[in-house]
């Protein structure tokens, strides 16, 4: 085998995380658009389906039965309980797209990048942020899609978790109306990775 072959990078186990209200969902949906070649990892969760998403596509939309069935049967990378609902991530996809040689993208939260982590320590974390704690609070106010009550939480919830920071990789700003220098940001890392000496080697 030559040192060319050697030196072919491993396919990636990318994770896109961040607080609530940073534009997660969006800078993963931007990448679908473009047609960008990943796979996209749907995760599984017990909460009601929002009227504009998708089963399948958006979320594996199961009840919490199916869900115990799935952990008994150790079928997710990691699990958690996110606002009083479970999600978690199906490892048969990512074993999937790594056979193909694909590099898998999901869309967790800290919590469950930092499970994944433990899980894979050479999986690339990188942390989605916007300007301030301010900043953050307004879009999470704006989105108006749960009670007051529930929105406290959120709040709370996400100031915490931006003092997960050094748990990662990379740090990008995801700034209001700059979706598309956000994804070339995100696309740059991936690019960047695949050119490293040493290669991050990902197994599940």
């Amino acid at each position: 085998m030559s040192e060319f072959d050697l030196r072919k990078p491993n396919p990636l186990l990318i994770v896109i995380s961040g607080p609530s209200g940073v534009g997660k969902d969006s800078i993963v949906q931007r990448m679908k658009e473009r047609e960008l070649p990943f796979h996209f990892v749907v995760t599984a969760t017990t909460r009601d389906r929002r009227e504009n998403e998708v089963h399948g596509v958006d979320y594996f939309f199961v009840s919490k039965d199916e869900f115990a069935r799935m952990i008994e049967a150790n079928e997710l990378i990691e699990y958690a309980i996110v606002y009083g609902d479970y999600k978690g991530i199906p490892k048969e996809q990512v074993r999937s797209a790594f056979a193909s040689n694909k590099d898998v993208v999901m869309r967790v939260d800290v919590q469950g990048a930092e499970t994944v982590r433990k899980l894979a320590p050479d999986a690339l974390l990188i942390f989605i942020t916007c300007e301030s704690e301010e900043e953050l609070e307004r879009r999470l106010r704006e989105r108006k899609t749960e009670s007051a009550d529930a929105l406290s939480l959120r709040i709370a919830t996400a100031r915490k978790e931006l003092m997960r920071l050094d748990a990662f990789d990379y740090v990008i700003a995801n700034q209001e109306f700059h979706l598309d220098e956000t994804v070339d940001k995100v696309r740059a890392v991936i690019a960047a990775e695949h050119l490293r000496v040493h290669h991050r080697k990902v197994t599940l």
